[in-house]
């Protein structure tokens, strides 16, 4: 991943970053570079960090210092690599430079088994597409927004008891 990253910053449009891509980003000062320069050039992004990796993201400890304060964390991502930032848990925060930040309601506990912030990337990656691809506006901040409620909402559905396996 870290070697394609340089290229991918550079060049795509659109980005919505997760898992490696935010682990290699947050260990290389010139890759966060490279993040940070890409607003100036009109090109949106979407970081969809759990915890730690918000944690590491902004240099601290622990994703304790994190989850001590969710909405200042993601405001913080989000100003410091000018992009939009999906923060995930419960009670998913999204943030963007101008923008209010917002706490998305909907969700369970169900969501915490591994395989489904794949599922959300992939969930914001397909909505933001199908938003361009119609020719309405591609938001990276509506399509962040969009996708982790409606993430939430599926998970709302069926056994509350049973675990959601991304691949349910």
């Amino acid at each position: 991943v870290r070697q394609a990253l340089p290229l991918l910053l550079s060049r795509s449009a659109r980005l919505v970053l997760d898992a490696d891509a935010l682990n290699s980003i947050a260990a290389d000062t010139a890759l966060q570079s490279l993040l940070t320069a890409r607003a100036s050039r009109h090109r949106q992004t979407v970081l969809t960090p759990h915890p730690l990796e918000a944690a590491r993201l902004l240099a601290l400890s622990g994703a304790d210092k994190v989850q001590a304060n969710r909405l200042a964390a993601a405001q913080s991502l989000a100003q410091r690599f000018a992009c939009t930032v999906l923060l995930k848990g419960s009670g998913s925060v999204i943030a963007a430079p101008r923008r209010t930040p917002v706490i998305n309601p909907t969700g369970s506990a169900r969501l915490a088994g591994a395989g489904t912030g794949d599922v959300l990337a992939g969930w914001l990656v397909g909505l933001w597409s199908a938003s361009a691809a119609a020719g309405t506006v591609a938001d990276a901040f509506v399509a962040a927004r969009a996708a982790a409620y409606t993430h939430g909402a599926a998970a709302q559905h069926g056994d509350a008891a049973a675990p959601l396996r991304a691949s349910a």
